[in-house]
């Protein structure tokens, strides 16, 4: 009886120790059946789609409860026939810490494809792909919960060239994503006209991309922080994508009437 009530409390004092390490992040920048979705064009060619769900029904992993994001691409029109695209991405979000339990990457891009299905361990401080387990900071992100992360961070009192830092993995690395604040502007899409947060995702020079601030990003000014429109200078050429349609927002958007 002694030991077994040792064991008890050990398995308690374990428990609770997980516990503590998990941060809590307070957002009401979205929430379960939000939809986003875009239109992507490559130079003047309407060149593909993308959308980002949030599911409506709440799963439970790890024993936590996790939003359930949905993340999908693929090509159209002309641009299918020589490049066919058909990307899916899936995170399970912990819905107090806002860190990934588990991703999932399914991507069809011409010839190449990619499988990989990544657990985390947050208590433990690692990942394991299908491949291979890899240690990583604390609170890493995945690339899907890195931007449902970022929508909450605070720009009220930024400056133009504050940087924000998110520890990101991604095809079992980790590296820090790191996004450039530059600014507001109010911008006219085909969604309507919406006053924005402009800033430059910090990127890899040379394999894609031409410059390591070669992309720019509007996000909503208003507390759902949803991208706008986002640009990028490549090696052969230039993507644009533009806010298509959106519904199930968590609040009401910086439209200019």
């Amino acid at each position: 009886m002694k030991k077994t009530i040792i064991i008890t409390f050990l398995m308690l004092g374990a428990v609770m120790t997980q516990a503590q390490t998990l941060r809590n992040v307070t957002t009401n920048a979205f929430q379960p059946s939000e939809i986003l979705e875009y239109r992507v064009h490559y130079g003047f060619m309407d060149a593909g789609e993308a959308r980002l769900e949030i599911a409506a029904q709440v799963k439970e992993v790890a024993g936590r409860k996790c939003m359930h994001v949905i993340g999908t691409g693929r090509s159209v029109g002309a641009f299918d026939w020589f490049f066919k695209v058909r990307d899916r991405y899936e995170s399970y979000i912990d819905q107090e810490a806002l860190i990934p339990w588990m991703f999932i990457r399914k991507i069809e891009e011409g010839d190449y494809s990619k499988k990989q299905n990544v657990s985390f361990n947050h208590y433990k401080k690692t990942a394991s792909s299908d491949k291979k387990t890899i240690n990583t900071p604390s609170h890493v992100q995945d690339i899907i919960s890195a931007f449902y992360y970022a929508r909450t961070l605070d720009f009220a009192h930024a400056a133009p060239g504050d940087t924000f830092t998110i520890m990101t993995y991604l095809d079992d690395e980790t590296f820090p994503l790191t996004i450039k604040y530059i600014g507001k502007e109010t911008i006219k899409t085909k969604a309507g006209k919406f006053r924005c947060i402009k800033f430059h995702p910090m990127l890899l020079q040379g394999r894609v991309f031409k410059e390591q601030d070669g992309m720019t990003v509007w996000i909503t000014d208003d507390k759902n922080k949803i991208p706008v429109r986002a640009e990028a200078e490549i090696l052969v050429g230039s993507i644009k994508m533009d806010l298509k349609s959106y519904s199930g927002l968590a609040n009401p958007l910086a439209l200019v009437k």
